[in-house]
């Protein structure tokens, strides 16, 4: 249960990240190529203005992969933090005295609580997105 969570945290990242790359890194790409191209064609310029021509021509994507980079590391430590949190609460309840049994329940109370650790931040991507694609279309303009 825990695996097909999951599944469908990475399932989720993995559309807004095509997402993200559909409606905004994809042609931020195009214009540094089309840009580092035209730096390439200035024949009037030395290799060290060329290069740093090039450079120029790469920071808003360079920027732009970082700010996703981040978003996304922000939001799989988010997820390790509610998977601890459901850690804890039942490290809390085991004791030397805890039976088999309960050890049973609380192995079930940990999976459910991760299950829904899952089911919340999978439900969280939208806004992420819609936050992300918002930046990202600030930066580049």
């Amino acid at each position: 249960m825990a695996q097909e969570a999951q599944a469908r945290v990475q399932k989720a990242v993995n559309s807004m990240v095509e997402e993200l790359d559909k409606s905004c890194l994809r042609k931020m790409q195009g214009d540094m190529h089309r840009c580092a191209a035209s730096c390439c064609d200035k024949t009037g310029m030395n290799i060290d203005e060329v290069h740093r021509c090039i450079e120029t021509c790469s920071e808003k994507m360079n920027k732009a992969q970082n700010y996703v980079q981040n978003e996304l590391s922000n939001y799989q430590d988010r997820i390790q933090r509610c998977v601890m949190q459901c850690q804890d609460a039942i490290r809390d309840n085991v004791t030397p005295e805890t039976t088999e049994a309960e050890v049973q329940k609380y192995r079930d109370q940990f999976e459910s609580c991760v299950v829904k650790c899952a089911e919340t931040h999978v439900d969280m991507v939208p806004g992420i997105l819609k936050r992300m694609k918002n930046m990202l279309e600030k930066g580049s303009s």
